[in-house]
């Protein structure tokens, strides 16, 4: 459907498809003719839960009294049409520059073969973009009133810790898995790992599970396992972080003689976009159109916005998030309006300046 309302409007539409998923590229004027306006999405959403759970089923888009229903309403469907109209209306005047849309099926997922693929396709093909606009929902109370201009890092580990099953009260024949993965966790559950930055939040240290299996109260287990996620600011990265957690590994096994292995999966590393001209034309086009002076914010989970940043400036401005991944996801029509009119009003003083 993008494609067809694309190059209806001008736009040249390429396909970066990788490893199954489905990724579009879409561009307005030649190619490597003079600065290049950008835009990322995703189109691919979350399970929708419970469906007897919805006002209206979760995939019909119902349109009620000025709402839009359903899944993938807010993230991020409708930021992707609101960048795609916004797009076409720049495109009937002729901007002076070049507009390229890139839109993924695999941001919600591993985000392995999404914006990568993407961006390893433009590497290949000379593609490139000066600025780009990131549609995730980044508004909180009222379109408008915030911009994501980086994000945390994020990084996964699972641990499990081998002892040797015993009785209870005779703990002196045993190794209990669960004391040493309690003694591993407790310094990163007690103290922060940080205060905060000038523009990041605390990092945070947070167990999602601990378990040993064990349905015996009377019996020592012998393996248990627990696993944590840690979102990081730009104190610290992946790998630094990485090497303090395994240090800590070798530290209880030796205390402890119960055999500890950790693997760590980093999901993507802090960036920040700093304030300057790209935030600068984003606030200046929110608040001709709202009224509103967004804040900067770097909060909130991760975003293919974390990949763009290697390839040039980036900023996220979207929709309200207050409904994202829930029951009941929905927009007002006249908000999305809003947004396109904020996209339109970036690339024509983008290209103006």
């Amino acid at each position: 459907m993008l494609q067809e309302v694309l190059e209806a409007a001008g736009f040249e539409v390429f396909r970066a498809d990788r490893d199954g998923i489905a990724n579009l590229v879409a561009r307005f004027g030649p190619k490597g003719n003079g600065r290049v306006f950008g835009f990322n999405g995703h189109t691919d959403v979350v399970p929708p839960g419970d469906e007897a759970a919805w006002t209206y089923p979760p995939f019909s888009a119902e349109m009620k009294d000025g709402v839009i229903w359903g899944r993938g309403a807010t993230d991020m469907k409708s930021g992707v049409a609101a960048f795609v109209a916004a797009a076409c209306r720049v495109a009937q005047g002729g901007p002076d520059g070049s507009i390229l849309i890139t839109v993924t099926g695999d941001e919600e997922g591993d985000a392995s073969h999404g914006t990568t693929a993407i961006l390893d396709w433009m590497d290949a093909h000379g593609e490139r973009m000066d600025v780009c606009v990131v549609g995730e929902p980044s508004s909180s109370d009222a379109l408008g009133d915030a911009i994501k201009i980086g994000r945390r890092g994020s990084m996964n580990g699972h641990l499990v810790a081998k002892g040797v099953q015993g009785h209870s009260a005779y703990p002196q024949t045993a190794k209990n898995p669960l004391h040493a993965v309690i003694e591993y966790l407790a310094p990163f559950t007690a103290t922060p790992l940080d205060d905060g930055t000038d523009h990041f939040e605390p990092s945070s240290f947070q167990v999602t599970t601990i378990d040993c299996g064990n349905p015996a109260t009377n019996v020592i287990p012998a393996q248990a396992r627990a696993n944590f996620n840690i979102r990081f600011n730009d104190l610290h990265s992946g790998r630094s972080l990485t090497e303090r957690l395994q240090a800590r590994v070798a530290e209880v096994s030796e205390a402890t003689g119960v055999a500890l292995e950790l693997a760590v999966k980093i999901s993507g590393e802090s960036f920040l976009t700093e304030p300057g001209a790209l935030t600068d034309l984003a606030i200046r086009a929110i608040e001709a159109e709202t009224g509103r002076v967004p804040v900067m914010s770097t909060g909130g989970g991760t975003s293919d916005a974390r990949f763009v940043t290697r390839h040039c400036p980036v900023v996220e401005v979207g929709l309200r998030n207050a409904t994202i991944h829930q029951v009941d996801e929905r927009v007002t029509a006249s908000e999305i309006e809003g947004l396109a009119r904020i996209y339109e009003r970036m690339m024509r003083d983008y290209f103006a300046s």
